[in-house]
């Protein structure tokens, strides 16, 4: 059984930095790649890595994460419990998990270091 994650905004939108998210939807499929189950996590209000999500994610059976926005050191934390990331999602998480059955959601290896101005910051180090 296959269980995918994706951070999401009060409005079921991907959330774009992954350390901001309100709740996580836990999509629980079948053998034959079916939705059989939808699950809602609150987030606990901690930024990513500095909450409990992994944990939680990991006593879930999570395997797959649809981000938006990541940080490497979140990223890297998340590959290392087991739970396969791919960023650069957006829009409605129907729609992506839709998208993502079909095989038409592929990582784009870009992390929140290479987006704006303030991960551009030596001293800065992202674990959202």
């Amino acid at each position: 059984m296959k269980k995918i994650v994706i951070p999401i905004t009060n409005d079921n939108v991907i959330e774009d930095h992954f350390g901001r998210c309100k709740f996580y939807e836990v999509y629980i499929f079948s053998e034959t790649n079916e939705i059989i189950d939808l699950k809602l996590l609150e987030s606990d209000g901690k930024c990513g890595c500095k909450s409990n999500i992994i944990d939680v994610l990991v006593k879930e059976g999570v395997t797959n994460m649809l981000a938006g926005n990541i940080g490497d050191n979140a990223k890297k934390t998340l590959n290392a419990a087991g739970i396969s990331v791919i960023r650069g999602c957006s829009g409605k998480s129907a729609d992506v998990i839709l998208q993502f059955i079909d095989g038409k959601i592929v990582d784009t290896e870009i992390s929140c270091l290479q987006l704006d101005k303030q991960h551009q910051n030596k001293e800065h180090v992202c674990y959202h």
